[in-house]
């Protein structure tokens, strides 16, 4: 375990620990794919993407060529050979990726040609449907779908997508600004306004309906950064200020009703927060990582504390139980237990 914060501090009764996985790379890593405990994907800055199939032993540089000037903000994996990487910016470095076999080789699926949309995350709800998001365009967000697995996208229309509010956006930060459950429920997460807000779909996109969150913006440093749904129904939601040494109250909430309504924790995570994720199968335990440390929920997000002082942006959970974190200079983790 690194001095510092290399892992989850153990606690009684075989509580998780963080165990770094050297990836031999100072990338920073905000996209992140829990296949299994074997599998994950990494997707980072300077257009790197890793895949490891023996735990973190070995990562293998999987990067699409060329890419070295983009960066990647989130991935999703279907197995250890099907991915989606997404790369943010404005204009044409908004870019999807898709592989089929393992990194080998990458076709282009999408590349923006809206000079004002900027694409912030994606999420899938099966292995052919999912969507991604960008910043408001003329005034409400844009919304890709794909129906083949990511081969090919398709800007919906937006007649069913409130209007943004002066100064909103989404955080590319972790891959969890667009997050869903089960076959057509997909929830967006926004801050830069006068207020955070949870934006959901029930329609895979078609129509939406916002709602206000407990978390403070009021600033284009401020807002919900990240969102984890263990179904339909339970949700949790991180962020704060990402500014460092800036204060972060009340950055962490919950809804138990799909995000028509949520409630602020009682007692929120410490500091910024950027990525969150349920463990499988529990009703009540999850992970919230932030550049400043990793905190643990056993009551379903309504008190957190600290369990770990390491740096990582983003955690995500496979069924298998392995769940996995990244972050900046390399850094990548799976949970233990001891």
């Amino acid at each position: 375990m690194e001095a510092g914060g290399g892992g989850v501090a153990a606690h009684r009764g075989g509580s998780p620990r963080w165990d770094l996985k050297p990836t031999g790379t100072d990338a920073r890593f905000r996209g992140l794919a829990a296949v299994s405990r074997s599998t994950a994907w990494a997707a980072g800055s300077k257009g790197t993407v890793l895949r490891t199939a023996d735990g973190g032993a070995h990562w293998r540089n999987v990067s699409p060529p060329g890419a070295s000037g983009l960066e990647f903000r989130d991935v999703e994996a279907f197995d250890a050979r099907r991915a989606v990487a997404l790369a943010i910016g404005e204009g044409e470095a908004s870019r999807l990726y898709r592989t089929a076999d393992g990194g080998k080789t990458w076709t282009e699926a999408f590349r923006n040609a809206e000079p004002k949309a900027f694409y912030d995350c994606m999420t899938f709800f099966d292995r052919r449907h999912g969507l991604a998001m960008s910043d408001p365009v003329d005034g409400t967000y844009r919304i890709l779908s794909t129906a083949d697995g990511g081969r090919s996208w398709e800007v919906l229309p937006a007649t069913g997508m409130p209007a943004a509010q002066e100064g909103e956006s989404a955080f590319a930060a972790s891959g969890q600004c667009l997050v869903s459950a089960g076959p057509r429920d997909v929830w967006l997460a926004t801050g830069g306004a006068a207020r955070a807000r949870v934006l959901h779909s029930a329609d895979r996109g078609l129509t939406w309906t916002a709602t206000d969150a407990p978390i403070p913006a009021g600033d284009p440093a401020r807002g919900v950064f990240g969102l984890a749904f263990r179904d339909r129904t339970h949700g949790l939601a991180v962020g704060g200020d990402y500014r460092a040494g800036e204060a972060s109250p009340r950055a962490a909430a919950v809804t138990r009703d799909g995000g028509r309504t949520w409630q602020a924790a009682a007692r929120p995570v410490p500091a910024y927060r950027s990525g969150v994720a349920w463990l499988p199968h529990s009703r009540t335990t999850a992970l919230a990582v932030g550049p400043t440390g990793t905190d643990l929920t056993t009551d379903a997000g309504r008190s957190w504390r600290t369990v770990d002082a390491g740096s990582y942006d983003t955690v995500d959970c496979a069924p298998d139980l392995g769940c996995w974190a990244a972050g900046e200079k390399g850094r990548v983790a799976r949970l233990e237990r001891r």
